[in-house]
């Protein structure tokens, strides 16, 4: 068990337990903190924090920090009634907390530092003001609109549906497929051609935006922790294949940006829903953000889900008998959808795609928990709000709030839920975040998962072909084998 330290700059009924920088001959997953060779796992950065808690009976054990003399501490938090705290208490007033932009670096370098996600203060509010528009449910989920979501989707999903229908043809009736990449491409169709009102084809999407985006991506985690210096991806000299492929990605990137704002005028998609005058470069950053972002958070979600039901085939069959009579996928249909409504929150809870959310102390700040803790955290710290494992731990979302252990996929555990707590008061999962900075795209999201899964599962059986379902992190969450299954047509 680990020691309280004496000199802790952390005050409060909730004192944090202080975990070593190293621990030379130990099981300890990870060192914690990212460098060049770990920066691959943060699940595991994050889980070194908890190190040696399993014996640990308070809450402390589920409130971390590293200190280092000479740099500020770095707090993390898996207790969710702490990372809702804090999340309620983000904001640019004196003693709140702000978004730590240290994790997103990457992110800025690649896409502007103007954007909803990286500002802070009054710039992120202009932002968020700007963005608000256009994803709110009310706009989202009118008729029309939801009509040219449900058609994009029909056209994108019927092109995929006749080429695996061809590869059947050739190479019997089930074929294994990893189908992560088939996600990420009718996502970015959606999003363009839906959102935006582009009209790019499907093979363009294939062949040339979604491996350029999957590029970028990539280079914004490394980026964020090899490139200290902020160099620009484009003043580094082409030394390898490598570096030209990131640089061409890049320009791919622009160019699909470029796509996406020349619809604006004609105010195709949802652009008719933005009322503002401020130019195309004003917005340019957060375009990008929405593109890559928006990508890779339904890609995450709608492949953990087929992956959960791959490995379930007692939850596929029920999801299949709610859906396959659906014909109409519109918003009253999909809320009545309950047993898939089930699994998509469960898949949230036990696999988010934003597996942790950075906030920063600007002053020596106070916190309390709903149920009367208190903590002082020092200005300057760092945080951490570990959704991930704050969702998997027992005493968050065991049997005894839950029925069901908090480590495995149980969609049954939403029905507990329901009869157990009255509404506002269930559990917490966090998977769109939380509080003020929640993520804007959490309807459309929302909507496009249930879309693409409803009608996936209407059209396909499938198993997965790994018995394990772990997981890799880098900007999101993903099924570590690619969502690797047999497919065959119902």
């Amino acid at each position: 068990m680990l020691k309280k330290c004496k000199s802790s700059p952390f005050s409060g009924d909730i004192s944090p337990t202080r975990i070593p920088l190293f621990a030379f001959g130990s099981d300890r997953a990870s060192l914690p903190f990212p460098h060049p060779w770990n920066y691959k796992q943060p699940i595991k950065i994050l889980e070194s924090y908890f190190w040696k808690s399993k014996n640990e009976i308070d809450s402390d054990k589920h409130n971390r920090y590293l200190k280092i003399i000479g740099f500020p501490p770095v707090f993390v938090t898996r207790d969710p009634q702490v990372i809702q705290s804090i999340a309620m208490n983000t904001g640019d007033k004196e003693g709140q907390f702000d978004r730590d932009t240290l994790p997103s670096e990457g992110i800025a370098r690649a896409t502007g530092k103007d954007s909803l996600l990286y500002s802070n203060g009054a710039v992120w509010k202009r932002q968020k003001k700007l963005s608000s528009s256009p994803f709110r449910k009310s706009t989202l989920f009118q008729p029309e609109q939801f009509q040219e979501f449900s058609e994009t989707f029909r056209i994108t999903v019927a092109k995929r549906l006749q080429a695996f229908e061809n590869r059947q043809k050739i190479t019997g009736s089930v074929v294994q497929v990893p189908l992560e990449l088939e996600i990420k491409a009718v996502m970015l169709e959606l999003l363009t051609n839906c959102f935006f009102g582009t009209d790019i084809s499907n093979d363009d999407i294939w062949d040339r935006y979604v491996p350029a985006l999957e590029c970028v991506i990539d280079h914004i985690v490394s980026d964020t922790v090899i490139n200290k210096v902020g160099i620009s991806i484009f003043k580094v000299p082409s030394f390898t294949s490598k570096i030209s492929k990131v640089k061409a990605s890049y320009k791919i990137f622009e160019e699909l940006t470029d796509l996406v704002l020349a619809t604006r005028q004609e105010e195709n998609g949802l652009w008719k829903q933005f009322k503002s005058d401020v130019s195309n470069d004003a917005i340019r950053s957060n375009i990008k953000v929405f593109i890559a972002g928006a990508l890779e958070a339904t890609t995450s979600y709608a492949s953990w889900v087929i992956s959960h039901l791959a490995r379930n085939p007692f939850q596929q069959e029920q999801v299949y008998n709610e859906v396959k009579s659906i014909d109409d996928y519109t918003p009253e249909n999909l809320k009545n959808a309950s047993k898939l409504g089930n699994v998509l929150n469960e898949t949230l809870r036990l696999t988010p795609s934003l597996y942790f959310l950075p906030r920063k102390a600007t002053v020596d700040t106070t916190i309390k928990t709903n149920d009367g803790r208190k903590m002082v955290i020092p200005k300057g710290t760092h945080i951490l709000l570990d959704v991930w494992h704050a969702n998997r731990h027992e005493d968050n979302w065991g049997v005894a709030k839950t029925g069901y252990p908090a480590n495995i996929f149980e969609p049954e555990r939403w029905d507990v839920i329901k009869t157990k707590y009255k509404e506002g008061e269930e559990p917490l999962h966090f998977g769109f975040g939380y509080g003020p900075r929640v993520c804007p795209g959490k309807n459309l999201g929302q909507m496009e998962v249930a879309l693409v899964v409803g009608a996936f599962v209407k059209l396909f059986k499938f198993k997965a072909v790994n018995t394990e379902n772990l997981e890799t992190a880098g900007v999101s969450t993903k099924p570590k084998d690619g969502v690797f299954v047999q497919l065959e047509l119902r």
